[in-house]
């Protein structure tokens, strides 16, 4: 099974997740080449979904420190 990480891009700081098989990750936010050998890695998850729900975390966290307030559903 695929093991993950979720690093951080070192030119915009924003979070990304890579297979840790990975060498190379293009930034979803900056469009740059991050080396994941040589990325600051946060967290690691077993499968996709742990990775993805890790990822939301740190995320919700970020922007929680920035000042942005999260949308909440509504039923």
């Amino acid at each position: 099974m695929t093991s993950y990480s979720v690093v951080v891009c070192g030119k915009c700081g924003g979070y990304l997740l890579a297979k840790t098989d990975q060498q190379t990750r293009t930034c979803p936010y900056c469009g740059s080449k991050v080396l994941l050998e040589k990325a600051k890695k946060v967290a690691a998850a077993r499968n996709a979904y742990e990775a993805s729900e890790l990822l939301r975390k740190f995320k919700e966290k970020a922007a929680a420190k920035n000042g942005k307030v999260k949308l909440q559903k509504r039923f």
